[in-house]
């Protein structure tokens, strides 16, 4: 009995650094593209900090694997912890002296914490049973609804704390949540570094050529690219548009709601009903969203739009991500998983650039245009993969 309840007790505890880890990202979220638009000179730039923030999530993937590898993943995720720590002192400070470069450096570090935080999901997968896999991953992505209505409530009650310095007060309350993410690390019982003695070194190529990972790695680059796209400028755009803060941060609320709810059905659906189906819906809702969008922009569009677009991204990168850890070995799994969020992140550090410069030159309507393509390409691998489900589960 001992032995089965292990895993689910880490699994849990991920769950809970899960949600502490998505308050402050949902909480950056909402305030990102404010501060941006309220720092820089040029306005175009209003979303630079969240592309910081994810070529920062991007670049800790290759170091991150190094501390996996050769340390373990508690020392892993320690370090991520540290990293927000130092963020939200940045942060802070960037704000009190109005520095819009200093700020972009908090969004390093904070990049950086959030990356380490991404490995949580292959974490749960490496402590359960491969038949339990999936709902493991759907699990711990499902703290992200504890984060979703934590995150801007604490951005509510905290955002004047400093007044006239906005958001200082947030990232003051924000401190606490790497302090707490530590204590439950330290609670966990992890897989050690994956030294394998004797073996021969993994090599990349061959991984990246499988078909099972290729389509994974490529709906979640789409799901989070279009997503993100979407999601970084709304706060701006319902600026725009008349809203208040508190308006941009009750919608970011939801949508971060719709983002992480479904994970606790996502992996019952996968079992049900195949991977495959459970990314393409995930596809055609994200579709739907994008059209929504563009049908007006009142409060409830805008409410709709981005409860649609979380749910969508929910069943592509849980999807993907269970794809993946279905796709590759256990001694491949460093590699294999550094990859993945070396390519996603990459991809989601250039739509962050991109939503801002878009919105600022062509409009709303153009933006949700552009994720169109992205989704039809995505449709299209997966019914390729469905013509080589043979070659796409791997020996665990």
């Amino acid at each position: 009995m001992t032995a089965l309840r292990e895993p689910r007790r880490t699994v849990w505890l991920l769950f809970l650094a899960q949600a502490l880890n998505q308050s402050a990202m949902t909480g950056q979220v909402a305030m990102a593209a404010l501060i941006g638009h309220a720092l820089a000179e040029d306005k175009a730039l209003a979303t630079l900090p969240m592309a910081v923030q994810m070529l920062a999530t991007m670049s800790v993937s290759i170091p991150g694997v190094v501390i996996f590898g050769r340390l373990g993943r508690h020392a892993g995720f320690i370090a991520g912890a540290a990293a927000s720590l130092i963020a939200m002192g940045v942060f802070f400070t960037a704000l009190w002296i109005g520095s819009f470069r200093l700020f972009l450096l908090g969004c390093v570090f904070s990049g950086a914490g959030f990356g380490i935080a991404m490995y949580y999901r292959f974490a749960a997968a490496e402590v359960s049973e491969p038949a339990h896999r999936a709902k493991a991953i759907s699990l711990v992505m499902a703290g992200g609804v504890i984060g979703a209505f934590l995150g801007p409530t604490v951005v509510k009650l905290t955002k004047d704390a400093f007044a006239p310095v906005l958001f200082a007060g947030t990232y003051l309350a924000f401190a606490a949540i790497p302090i707490l993410t530590a204590l439950l690390v330290s609670a966990m019982r992890l897989p050690p570094a994956p030294h394998i003695a004797g073996s021969a070194p993994v090599k990349l190529g061959p991984i990246l050529r499988r078909p099972g990972v290729i389509v994974a790695i490529l709906c979640a680059v789409v799901g989070w690219d279009t997503m993100n796209l979407l999601m970084a400028v709304t706060p701006l755009e319902m600026m725009l548009c008349g809203f208040t803060v508190s308006d941009s941060s009750t919608i970011i609320q939801w949508h971060a709601a719709a983002m992480f709810a479904p994970s606790f059905v996502t992996g019952h659906l996968i079992t049900r009903f195949g991977l495959l189906r459970v990314i393409g819906a995930g596809a055609v809702l994200t579709g739907v969203c994008a059209a929504i969008a563009l049908s007006g922009e009142t409060f409830a569009h805008f409410w709709v739009a981005l409860v649609l677009l979380g749910i969508g991204w929910n069943f592509m990168f849980v999807g993907a991500t269970a794809l993946l850890t279905a796709s590759h070995t256990a001694a491949e799994r460093t590699k294999a998983q550094a990859a993945n969020d070396v390519i996603v992140f990459g991809s989601v550090t250039i739509t962050s650039v991109a939503s801002g410069a878009i919105h600022h030159l062509f409009g709303w309507a153009v933006l949700n245009l552009a994720v169109i393509p992205a989704l039809i390409a995505a449709l299209l691998a997966l019914a390729w993969l469905a013509r080589q489900r043979a070659t796409v589960v791997q020996p665990a």
